[in-house]
Parts: structure tokens; C-alpha cells; sequence
């Protein structure tokens, strides 16, 4: 088995592809240790020194570091990571595949306009940012101000900040003329 690994421009973060679908929906974003009792995969991963953060998205692992080297601390991942696919044991230890989401938060009368910005987030703007190893997700819409859950390779990225105000705000902006501001959650 042959695992891939790519940078993702957050220096703290490595994307992992395995070669293999790792959740079949959705993602799951394991915050810390405790988050990871569902994923016996994100258990052994929280087991390496070093590791703060795991995401899982459809074809990749991605792993937030704290300052430890990557140089001391990828050869453990990939064996991780290796060792869970070769065993043929799922990743997940329930049928939950995806985080439940709290409750999105806007008002009836923007239910078209939240329609148009979670299509163009879908279609436009989640497949780029999975390509960089994470995930952005709509929270919510009031008084023209779209908020985001940022995820993965995007939470605490130095770039996050840019990307936001620069690339997803002037795309909703373009297309959805109610949309003032986007902010992280």
C-alpha cells in the first residue's frame, strides 16, 4: 500500500490519501483525543506525540501537528494509517460517518437566499478547499452576514483569513447581492 502525502497551506497540517475511500460520507473532524472514541483509526492516530487535530474526508486523512517535526513524526502516521487499511477493520466504530451538525441558524423568509449560498459553497467552494485537506461548511446567514465552520487543514491556517474575505466572500457577493460579510465560527 502506497500512501500519499501532500502539503496544504497550513504549515502545521499534512493531508494523507491512502488510496482508499476513507469515509464513504461526509467527514469528521476529531478536535481532540476524547473525539475520537468514535474512530479507532483517529485513536492511534491522537497516540502519535505530536498530533493536536484528525480529519476525515472522503479520500484523505488529515493531521494537525503541535511543534513537533514533521521529519520525526510522518514515518508514525504512515504506519498508522497503513496498518488500520491493511486490517480491513472500518475507520469509524458506528455507523455515524459524519458530525452532527448543531443546528444551522437563519430566518424564514432567507431560506431561498441560504439555498443559493450552501449550492454555490457545495459546488464551488468545498471541493477546493478539499483538495488543500479540509472543509468549510455553512452555519448560518443574519443580517447579511454568512458564518462558516472552517475544518480540517482550514482551522488555524494562516491563510484561512484570505481565502475567507478574498475568495468566498467576493464569490457569494458576485452571486448573492444580500451577502455583506462571511465570518469563521
Amino acid at each position: 500500500m502506497f500512501i500519499q502525502t501532500e502539503a496544504t497551506p497550513n504549515p502545521a497540517t499534512l493531508k494523507f490519501l491512502p488510496g482508499r475511500v476513507v469515509l464513504p460520507e461526509g467527514t469528521y473532524d476529531f478536535r481532540s483525543r476524547t473525539d475520537a472514541g468514535v474512530s479507532p483509526l483517529a485513536q492511534k492516530l491522537f497516540d502519535v506525540p505530536g498530533v493536536v487535530a484528525v480529519f476525515f474526508g472522503h479520500d484523505f486523512v488529515t493531521v494537525t501537528k503541535d511543534e513537533t517535526d514533521w521529519q520525526h513524526m510522518k514515518p508514525a502516521i504512515l504506519g498508522v494509517i497503513m496498518e488500520q487499511f491493511m486490517s480491513g477493520q472500518p475507520v469509524m466504530a458506528t455507523s455515524e460517518a459524519e458530525n452532527i451538525e448543531e443546528g444551522e441558524f437563519f430566518e424564514a423568509g432567507d431560506a431561498d437566499t441560504v439555498s443559493t449560498i450552501k449550492e454555490l459553497l457545495e459546488t464551488r467552494v468545498r471541493p477546493a478547499v478539499a483538495q488543500d485537506g479540509g472543509d468549510i461548511t455553512f452555519k448560518g446567514f443574519k443580517e447579511g452576514v454568512v458564518y462558516l465552520s472552517m475544518r480540517g487543514a482550514c482551522a488555524g491556517c494562516p491563510s484561512s483569513t484570505a481565502t475567507l474575505q478574498h475568495g468566498i466572500q467576493n464569490l457569494l457577493r458576485h452571486f448573492v447581492p444580500e451577502v455583506e460579510e462571511v465570518r469563521p465560527i
